[in-house]
């Protein structure tokens, strides 16, 4: 809708064994991975943003383009409660203070019209008692503003997660677990040669493992993870998350 399109401008206060072939065993996923794929397609992952600021409408959605979800904005209050009931929506980020409508009101709204939308609150005027009112609303998350994007984009991204609709991607689990083998490797001041040797894995196998190339069966992963030292929960317990 032309009325809830957001101009583009900035906003101050947020920034913007050897050779054999290995099979495919799933893997457990870590949850903290920032890289995820769309379970459903994007187009059908539905956003809603409501905030009487059209900036930091257009923030939010230039942040969070490159995930091609299926997002609105409104900075109309006059619009809100109207876009509320159009449509049923898996997320919406939502202003905590909107003139003309109380946070009451847009709860109830919420109730009647959206009983299955998870909630990201931001606000420009954190407290103790908006933060208790949200918790008790059950509101997935609180943000104060400003807020980094990423951040912000890492919320979004988590609470979609939670409720089934994003997985982590197969090539950004190679790399990830690559790097966190690369890293654990490193930190004990072992060469690929040592690793390889204790893993009974080949030097350029193990090197592709690390750089992400190359999938690795269960069974490699244990045998890496004991010549790392550790378990093998504890090495995907070691991925960091992705920005």
């Amino acid at each position: 809708m032309p009325e809830n399109e957001s101009p583009e401008r900035t906003h101050p206060g947020l920034s913007s064994g050897g050779t054999q072939v290995d099979d495919h065993t799933p893997l457990p996923i870590p949850r903290d991975s920032i890289v995820r794929e769309k379970v459903r397609s994007a187009g059908d992952i539905r956003l809603l943003v409501l905030d009487d600021d059209p900036l930091i409408c257009q923030l939010i959605k230039r942040a969070l383009a490159h995930h091609a979800f299926n997002l609105i904005t409104v900075h109309d209050p006059k619009h809100m409660a109207a876009r509320l009931a159009e449509h049923a929506y898996d997320l919406i980020i939502l202003d905590y203070l909107i003139p003309g409508i109380a946070f009451e009101q847009i709860l109830n709204l919420l109730q009647q019209h959206q009983p299955n939308a998870s909630v990201i609150v931001v606000t420009a005027y954190p407290s103790l008692d908006s933060a208790l009112h949200c918790l008790r609303a059950r509101i997935h998350d609180y943000l104060p503003k400003p807020f980094e994007l990423p951040a912000l984009e890492m919320a979004v991204l988590r609470c979609l997660e939670s409720k089934g609709l994003l997985r982590l991607s197969e090539e950004a689990l190679r790399e990830t677990l690559g790097t966190a083998i690369r890293e654990r490797r490193k930190a004990l001041k072992l060469t690929l040669a040592d690793l390889a040797r204790k893993a009974d894995l080949s030097v350029g196998y193990l090197s592709q493992i690390e750089l992400g190339k190359n999938s690795a069966s269960i069974e490699t992963l244990y045998r890496i993870s004991l010549g790392l030292s550790m378990r093998l929960a504890e090495l995907f317990q070691n991925i960091q998350p992705r920005l």
